[in-house]
């Protein structure tokens, strides 16, 4: 596998990161956080990840958020 240094999500499965958020901050707070239904209405783990494979946009902010939420790295 090639190293992408400058790449902080490469290696990190969407399954991880969604995993992450749901723990830290919930699915209440984290529909506030990034308006998407699959994170309002009748929330779960397999929904949103399901959904989130198909919608580009949504899995950016979900991605956005974790870059966001993870204790500090050098990206650079």
């Amino acid at each position: 596998m090639q190293q992408q240094p400058n790449n902080p999500l490469h290696g990190v499965k969407l399954a991880d990161i969604l995993t992450f958020l749901i723990d830290e901050y919930g699915f209440k707070k984290l529909a506030l956080r990034i308006n998407i239904n699959c994170f309002k209405s009748d929330p779960s783990y397999k929904s949103c990840l399901k959904f989130l494979r198909k919608t580009p946009w949504a899995r950016k902010k979900v991605e956005e958020l974790y870059l966001d939420s993870i204790p500090s790295q050098n990206f650079e």
